[in-house]
């Protein structure tokens, strides 16, 4: 306990391979791109990472075993629209978000212009401020599948309490 609240920290982790002629979704954003990330959604690898970094915080399971890959889930959903539901779950079980950082990791595309619209874009879907949500980048230098372009990944870490 700190202060006198229950305070509990998730980590999100997620990568999703790049497809030629699928639209291109990071943090809720599309982005002008030939490839976008494979998935049975669309793919958002920091939208996913926020997810899992909420849903472990409140110990309610993982991205998959919520919104599984199959025909409960809908082909092709926003993955705006999984993190609402996710948040709502996470808000009924009396638990809110304190702060979250994401970390998007891939050579390309650069996020630096269009960082404050996915936090935003975030920060809308849970219905939180959004100065509570960080989005950042990082390389990889050229190291492993995002540094050779076969696919992007994204970290989320999320502070919640008891609400």
């Amino acid at each position: 306990m700190v202060s006198g609240e229950e305070l509990r920290i998730g980590l999100g982790v997620d990568a999703h391979a790049l497809e030629p002629g699928v639209p291109l979704v990071l943090g809720g954003v599309r982005i002008e791109s030939a490839r976008g990330l494979a998935g049975h959604s669309d793919g958002d690898v920091i939208t996913h990472a926020l997810i899992d970094a909420l849903l472990g915080a409140a110990n309610m399971g993982d991205i998959g075993s919520l919104f599984p890959s199959d025909g409960s889930t809908p082909a092709g959903v926003s993955s705006l629209v999984l993190l609402e539901d996710a948040y709502s779950r996470v808000r009924a079980a009396r638990w809110e978000l304190v702060n979250a950082d994401c970390v998007f990791i891939g050579q390309e595309p650069r996020i630096a212009s269009i960082r404050e619209e996915m936090g935003a874009a975030l920060a809308g879907a849970l219905g939180v401020d959004k100065d509570c949500i960080s989005v950042r980048a990082t390389t990889t230098d050229g190291l492993g599948f995002t540094g050779s372009g076969d696919g992007l990944a994204a970290q989320a870490v999320a502070l919640i309490r008891r609400a």
